[in-house]
């Protein structure tokens, strides 16, 4: 199975992902995050797995505080706020990775190791 790896390529955090699938020999798709983000299945599918819509939000992101999304998401409804997510994928938390069994949003090694054993 080819896992599919949404990401940004100046990204960090993404490259340190990447680097830990290779170094594992998994096979993975990257998809640019910023050209073809998640739709609103697949972040409902992260949702699912997160429990938390402000955890699907890449919160350290200037479009993020440009739109003043820390205030607004209080009030926003779960569909008006994955459906801005899967519109702009500057504001999805990244890298993002859904599996049959999780969801992992950004890259913890410890996370990433349980899920790539």
């Amino acid at each position: 199975m080819t896992v599919r790896v949404y990401e940004y390529e100046k990204c960090s955090t993404c490259r340190q992902a990447l680097k830990f699938l290779d170094a594992r020999k998994t096979a993975y798709q990257r998809v640019p995050i910023v050209d073809s983000p998640p739709t609103v299945a697949e972040l409902k599918a992260m949702l699912a797995f997160t429990g938390d819509l402000r955890r699907l939000f890449n919160t350290a992101g200037v479009v993020y505080r440009e739109m003043g999304l820390g205030e607004k998401l209080k009030t926003m409804t779960e569909g008006d706020a994955l459906r801005l997510l899967a519109e702009n994928g500057r504001l999805v938390k990244r890298p993002f990775v859904l599996l049959k069994d999780r969801g992992l949003l950004g890259f913890k090694a410890d996370e990433w190791t349980a899920a790539f054993k």
